[in-house]
This record gives C-alpha cells, structure tokens and sequence, in this order.
C-alpha cells in the first residue's frame, strides 16, 4: 500500500499467515516467496497507520504545509520477507513499485513503522541502525532491544518484557504467590523474558519459579507431555506462560487431554487476547487466566475510514492496490478480472469493487478492542511530532553543529532521531507518549481477566492497570472484585513453595531448594522475630527477654531482696524485733542501773554493747530493698563498724574481767589502775577507728556499686552489690574475725574464774555462737547466687547479733526480772564462797 507525500514514512506488517517458497533449480533467479492465508486483524493494522497519516494530514496545526505519505510492506510472517521490505524502504530501489506512472521508484523513507516481531526488529534495526533510519515497532517487546549501543534508532510504543516482567512480578506480590511456573517460547521473546525474569526476581526476592519450561514449536507430543507432567508434579498453582498463541495451543490441549485442571494461569501480551483460546472446550482449565494486555485507546472515526475502504479499479493489478484488493477477495469471496488461469465461475462472483462492508461480517471494523492499532497510531505520530518539532527549528540556532537545523530539501533521518527522542505528546485518549534513554515509551499495561459466563460465553475484561509514573516504581491498580476465579472457592489460590512463617520464629532454607523453600524455625531464647517471614532473630536488648511466643520482647524480671517478699518480710520482722528487744533490754538496764548485777558486769560497756548490736540488727534492713550506690557503700561500711564496736566491748569486757581477777590477788591492784574507765574507752575507740579507716580505703579506692548481673538467669536481671575490692572486704571480714577470736581466746582462758567473775563463761559462749556462724556464713555465701547471697549474709548478722544478745544478757535479765533475791550483793559475795557457778 502506497501514498506519495512530501515526506515517506515506512511501514512493515503483518497481512499474510503463511508463506510458501518456490523450489530452488540452482538455475534461475529465485524467485520470491508466496504469501497465503490473508490476516484481516494484520490489514487493519495497516489502516491504522494510513488513517494516522490521514488524520495528520488534515491537522493544519501539525506538519502545515507538509504531506505526509506511506508505503507499507507485509513481511508474510517470515524474516527474510520483512527484511527485504525494510531494506527496499531505506534504499528506495523497489524497482516493481512505480507511482504515478511516472516510471520513478518510491522515494527513501525517514522512518519506519515495525516490525511486529522482536526477532525481526533485531535483525531489520541491527542493520537500519547503521545510518541512524528511525524504527518504531508497536510490538517488539524484548527488552534486548533497549541496548542503545547495538540499536541507537530503535523506539517503541509498546513496553519492553523488562517492564512486562515487573508487571507480572506486581501482580504475583499482590497476591502473595511466591512459587509458580513459567513457559516460555524458543524464541528472543521467550529466552529473554526468562532471563529477566530470574533476574528480577533473583533481585527483589518476592518468589522463586519452581521450573522453567521452552515450548516446542509444532507438534511434539512426546516433549508436551513431559511438560505437562512437570506442572502435574509441581506444588506451584500459578503457571506464567511467555509465548505465542500458535505455541499456546499445542500446550493446552496436552493440558485437557491429561485434565490438569486447578491451575492459575498468567499470560503475556502475546496471547492473552487469543480468540483461538477462547473455547467451550479449553475454557474450563483457562477460565479465570489474568493477563497483560497492550494498553486499550480509543481512536476517534477510524471505523468510519475503515468503511471507506475501496479498491482502485482503474488501477486493478498495481502493487499499490494489491493489499485492498486482496482484503476484498477475502472478505466477499471473489475474483478481480481478469481471473487466474483455471478459476471457474462456480467458486465464486467476480469482484466490482462497490460490494458494501457494512453488509458483511469482518474483524476490519470491529473497532471495540484496539490494542496494537492503538500503539500503531502513536507510532506514527511520534514520528510527526518529531518532524515538525525538527521543521520548526529556527536558523543559527539548532541543536546540531554550527547551530544548524535540518530542512525539508535536505532532510536525514539521523536528524529526526534526534528530535524523536525528545517528543513528548497526549494522545487524544489521554495517553502521554514519550520515550526514555533507551528508546522505550513510558510503560502502561491492562490487566485482563478471561470471564466464563454461565451460559458457555466466553469474555475477556479489564479489571486494572500497572504503569510507571516518572521517576517512580510501578504502580498496580486491580479491581478484585470484578476479578473471576475459577475454583470452587471463588477465591485467589494459594500457591507457596513453603507457608509463611509467623512471628516467633525464621525461615531456614532448604538445602538444594530455591530460596522460597524454607523450614520455620523458633527463635532460641532471647531472640524475637516481630514479623512475617523473617528471615533471622534479633536479639531483645540488655534489659529485656524474649516472650514465650518468641514475638516481643518483654522486660526481664528483677530479682533482688525485697521488702514485698516473704524472705524479706521475715528477715524486716527479725531485724526490727532484734532492735526492739535491744532497746526493751537497754531500758531494763538503765532502770536497774544501781542493782549489784548490772554494776558488776560493767554498767557503761553494757550500754555501749546494747547499742552496737541495736546497730547491728539495724543494719541488716540495709541488705534488704533494690541496692542503690549509697546502699551498696553504706551496707558493708556499717556492717563492718556496728560488729567490730560490737566485738571491741566484748574484748574490752574480758579483758576487764582478767583485770579485775588480777587485782583480787596480793599486789595486783595496779592492773585496774592501769585498765580503768579511761583506757577502756579508749581500747573500743582505737579498735573501732580501724574498722572505720578499713571501711573509708575501701570505698575511696574500689566503691562496692550496684550491679545489673544477668548470668544466673538468661530471663532475669538480679540486682546485687559487688564488691569491688575483694580484698576491702577480706580485710573487713577478717579483721572483725580477729577481734572475735581474740576475745573468744581470752574469755576461755578466763572461763574458770571465780563465780563473781563469772561473765567469761557467757564471752566464752556468746564467741562461740558467733564464730561459728561467721564460719559457717563463707561458704553458704559464696555459694548462694543473687538475693540468696544477701539473704545468707542478713540471717548471719541476724543470727550472730541474737547469739550474743541472748548468750550475754539473757542470764542478767532472767535475774533481775525473775529472780531479784540474787541481784543483791551479798547474794553475789556468798556465790564467790560457794565456788561454783550456780
């Protein structure tokens, strides 16, 4: 089909099924295929170019004053025949199309319209592309082609498989199915669809495809069950299939005839629009398939051109009219004259070219659907917008060198692609058209879903869209509940390698599986995983540990001697009945401070022994409660001095009682002189200084401090006091040991005195209790984890302190309270003539 115009644009098409070639003799000129089996839907194609050409030429705003012309080629469905098409557009050397019988060659073209096939735009741009022919194709979607090195004047209105692939990748993660299939065609199409499949989802990790699978081309039943029996076998439920319809066919009857149903099918722009799929027969295992389709758009009165198709009777049998006329033949089924050598009239009426298309049933003006028509049509306006843009430069100041603009007179095409590649234009559907660096048009796809209706109709609708908004990712809009499904929940299947794992636990691959295989495995204690499908445990911070689900952390529990416990309760009661039995003691003292009992044992170290182990038991509560820094200093700190103030009376005491035994013999009266009130006094200060001075080093060069430890227990954190000098508290505790055995050495020497000196015998006892309980007290400590440790440590203090207030005061308070006939002193002096202890 050819129109003469100022400006030639090219166009390749698809118009014939088939294509014979003539046996080759080897000894004439080959001569060229022959194509058969007209394609209605590939003559509408081309209409749709001439009506866009048309439609330019009436627009006075584009390209005014400029006449666009054409001339379209069928490629017979063969390379070779697209190829020699495409090169006779570029040369302008078909020497078998003449116009205007002027007996001159069509005229080069500046750009070309094609091909549909990927493989043919490869070969037919890999060699256009040598001197910069601009090629846009309304159907080639291998993204090969978006190699701008090998292909730098390849465009094209339709999306690349890149963005087909990221569109079914789209439609996959909005539904969750992580595991399907693919089949692919032997083909570019296929082979790199596939690799850009893998490659995607190798990089965003939203699924794994559980086989892979290359068509056969024709029939090869043998290789389609094997196929099939792979689908059969496979857990996967979604099935993408990346092929033609021809490749389609053969597969799906393997489909019905094993009656694999239960299968989500996904299909590529290739075939989701097949009518040749669309039956009774196959509908019940296709039923419910989604696929991408090319964008639909309106294009406004092309049906009306398409009425006006007519072929040019006074010039019948010219190349220019062959395409009409063979549209015509098909569809009324007739014969221009003069008919071919052997036609008979019985097969059918002669054509005279004035049959009306209104009458009779053609796909040519079925207008409802238009798909590649539509990326045909801004094909051919990318290609206008970007003449006129180049035509409107002005003089000195175009972009190519010496500032000069390309013109009509002395047009090249290499000038057009550089303004081609900067068109940006809306079509009058809405659609904006323009193409990034790599020559690809801003992608938009339909979703479709195939519709069985009850009655056995068959109906594809659209049910969303996935674009690409500039600068952004792709965008998927679906209408889910126009959406049919063919199962019998009438819901999206499930279609997972391995089920989600939830919250508590990971994923865990299986060895020699895809990635979307995986085990769920709990997370081990201290770990959470707070989301689906987690891919490792985090670990919960310091003071936190894991919930039993393994989903949240939660605070760890606190462990520490506490006042709300009931160790602590009863350890609180026994340091604060201790004090109080102190004080009722003290009182019981001062008030019979003037009897002989309470004045023969030392009145004033008494006092000062009471209140040292009131100290004592006081300073138990500082054990008790969450240890604080000054709780952690005071503790020891007041341990230490309350039981060395403690033991230092005691000392002082025995020592009193061997003075006092000593001044009782001949000359031994210095002795009291030498050990009175003064020195006695003074003794427990000095003794008590030391533990003082012990206590002060230890705190200013290592502080006892508190301290979170978490290695008794993983899910507790048990507050305790260290240390912080071992040595400090050895030489605390031993110091206070010191005293104790001292005074324990000097009471049992002093044991056997006579009776009115008979208070070593309580020292000796008391130092015994106390001894061994501190003796004891090592080892349980040291033992003892946390709390336990603290509560070992208060029940020694409560234990000791109780030992030498019964073992000391409780004989004198049994005497004064009970028996007040012996608190006398001549109940006193006559024990001393008895001679022994009563």
């Amino acid at each position: 089909m050819h129109k003469t115009g100022d400006v030639i644009l090219g166009g390749v098409f698809q118009i014939h099924f088939f294509s014979t070639y003539p046996d080759v003799s080897f000894n004439s000129e080959p001569q060229q295929p022959t194509c058969h089996g007209f394609d209605v839907i590939g003559f509408r194609r081309a209409q749709t170019m001439a009506f866009a050409i048309d439609e330019i030429n009436r627009n006075s705003k584009l390209l005014p004053n400029v006449t666009l012309g054409y001339s379209l080629y069928d490629n017979c469905l063969q390379l070779g025949v697209g190829f020699r098409a495409a090169l006779s557009l570029v040369s302008g050397q078909e020497d078998q199309v003449v116009l205007d019988e002027t007996c001159v060659g069509t005229p080069p073209v500046i750009g070309i319209v094609g091909d549909s096939s990927s493989t043919h735009c490869i070969a037919i741009s890999s060699v256009v592309g040598l001197y910069r022919i601009p090629m846009v194709s309304y159907f080639a979607t291998c993204s090969c082609l978006s190699d701008r090195k090998r292909f730098p004047s390849f465009f094209r209105t339709i999306p690349s498989d890149a963005f087909q692939v990221r569109a079914v990748i789209q439609i996959l993660k909005h539904f969750g199915w992580t595991w399907a299939g693919l089949l692919i065609s032997n083909d570019d199409y296929g082979l790199h669809a596939a690799r850009s499949f893998q490659s995607e989802l190798s990089q965003s990790g939203e699924g794994c495809l559980a086989y892979l699978e290359i068509l056969p081309w024709g029939e090869n039943p043998a290789e389609l069950r094997r196929i099939v029996d792979v689908m059969k076998k496979s857990t996967a439920r979604v099935v993408i299939a990346f092929a033609h319809d021809s490749l389609m066919i053969n597969i799906i009857k393997e489909v019905v005839r094993q009656n694999v149903t239960g299968l989500q099918w996904i299909a590529s722009e290739a075939w989701t629009s097949a009518a040749v799929l669309q039956t009774p027969q196959l509908m019940p295992y296709l039923g419910g398939t989604l696929g991408i389709a090319i964008r639909h758009g309106e294009i406004p009165g092309f049906r009306d051109f398409l009425l006006q198709t007519r072929p040019d009777m006074q010039h019948n049998n010219s190349h220019e009219n062959s395409l009409v006329n063979q549209f015509w033949e098909d569809t009324f089924q007739c014969k221009f004259a003069p008919p071919p050598a052997g036609w008979v009239e019985t097969e059918g009426a002669l054509c005279t070219g004035q049959e009306d298309l209104e009458n009779v049933e053609s796909d040519l003006l079925d207008v409802s659907n238009l798909r590649p028509e539509y990326n045909i049509y801004k094909a051919v306006y990318a290609l206008a917008y970007g003449l006129d843009a180049m035509l409107q430069c002005e003089s000195e100041l175009g972009p190519f060198s010496g500032h000069s603009c390309g013109s009509l007179q002395k047009l090249e095409p290499w000038q057009l692609v550089y303004y081609l590649e900067r068109v940006n234009f809306t079509t009058t559907f809405g659609d904006a058209v323009s193409f990034d660096e790599n020559g690809d048009v801003l992608p938009i796809y339909d979703i479709m879903n195939w519709l069985w209706l009850p009655d056995g109709r068959t109906e594809v609708q659209n049910v969303g869209e996935v674009k690409k908004l500039p600068f952004k990712s792709e965008q998927l809009t679906l209408d889910e509940g126009k959406i049919f499904w063919n199962f019998k929940l009438k819901e999206p299947p499930r279609s997972v390698c391995s089920e989600s794992c939830p919250p508590g636990t990971r994923m865990a691959r299986k060895k020699g599986q895809p990635v979307c295989c995986f085990d769920c495995i709990p997370c081990s204690e201290g770990k959470i995983s707070n989301e689906t499908d987690s891919t490792e445990c985090i670990s919960c911070p310091e003071d936190f540990w894991s919930s039993p689900q393994r989903d949240h952390c939660v605070p760890k529990e606190t462990e520490f001697l506490s006042y709300n416990e009931p160790l602590g309760i009863c350890l609180t009661i026994a340091s604060l009945l201790g004090t109080f039995v102190c004080v009722v003691v003290l009182g019981i003292f001062i008030y019979h401070r003037q009897t002989p009992i309470v004045r023969a044992n030392n009145s004033e170290l008494s006092f000062q022994l009471l209140l040292s182990l009131k100290l004592c038991f006081l300073c138990s509560l500082l054990f008790i409660g969450r240890p604080r820094l000054w709780t952690c200093q005071l503790r020891h700190a007041a341990f230490g001095i309350s039981f060395v103030l403690c033991v230092s009376c005691i000392l002082v005491k025995t020592l009193v009682v061997l003075a006092v035994f000593k001044a009782s013999k001949p000359g031994g009266g210095a002795s009291l002189k030498w050990f009175g009130t003064v020195q006695q006094r003074g003794t427990v200060l000095v003794l008590t200084c030391v533990q003082a001075a012990i206590c002060t080093a230890w705190i200013v060069s290592a502080s006892p401090a508190p301290y979170k430890n978490t290695q008794y227990h993983n899910d507790k954190i048990v507050y305790e006091c260290v240390v912080g000098s071992t040595v400090g508290f050895s030489v605390l505790l031993g110091y206070i040991g010191l005293l104790a055995v001292l005074s324990f050495l000097l009471a049992f020497l002093a044991r056997n005195l006579p009776d009115s000196f008979n208070e070593a015998k309580l020292i000796t006892f008391s130092m015994l209790i106390f001894c061994a309980v501190w003796v004891a007290f090592v080892p349980a400590y040291v033992s003892s984890p946390g709390k336990y440790a603290d509560a070992v440590e208060v029940f020694a203090i409560l234990v000791s302190t109780f030992g030498l207030l019964v073992a000391l005061f409780g004989p004198k308070c049994y005497i004064i309270l009970l028996r007040p006939e012996r608190n006398t002193k001549r109940a006193i002096m006559g024990r001393v003539t008895t001679g022994k202890l009563n």
